[in-house]
């Protein structure tokens, strides 16, 4: 009787700890349990950098900081644009985590690249130029983009969108 007890209770906890794992962020190399930090919980960091770096963004309703230095005249990109862009990416602590300054190496689908730039690079049209405070949420979430990107990272872009396809 024991042994049947010990054993339904070692079924049991291995299905809780199952259920725990299953409930996890997915990544490519597995699933791991995180918690996103909140977007209104990055907005102080996100302005002290903005203030720190004279920067003038304002805040779009999804939480996202930005500021427009040229708005540019040609196509406004959506998901399903090809864009083509320079850009430099960093953190709040000022490293620089990527950057590219040849267009020709980029040709990215927006649709698949982070919600920040999801949500920005429509604000703006090919020729222009726009500066993006991402909150994690909006970035690379609580699962980071390492070794580059910490987890809930929130992130400072200056992009110049050169071209939309």
């Amino acid at each position: 009787m024991k042994t049947i007890l010990w054993s339904a209770t070692r079924i049991g906890i291995l299905g809780i700890l199952t259920m725990f794992i299953a409930c996890g962020k997915a990544t490519n190399t597995g699933t791991i349990t995180c918690t996103d930090v909140s977007v209104a919980n990055d907005s102080v960091v996100l302005l002290n950098f903005a203030s720190a770096n004279s920067l003038h963004p304002v805040k779009d309703t999804s939480g996202l900081y930005y500021q427009i230095v040229t708005q540019g005249t040609g196509p406004t990109p959506n998901d399903n644009s090809t864009i083509f862009v320079t850009y430099k990416g960093v953190l709040m602590n000022g490293t620089i985590f990527d950057s590219t300054s040849n267009p020709a190496k980029t040709g990215f689908l927006l649709g698949t690249l982070i919600s920040g730039w999801r949500i920005g690079l429509p604000k703006i049209q090919a020729g222009g130029e726009i500066k993006l405070l991402i909150p994690s949420h909006f970035g690379y979430g609580c699962t980071g983009n390492e070794p580059f990107v910490p987890s809930n990272a929130p992130l400072y872009f200056d992009v110049n969108l050169v071209t939309v396809q």
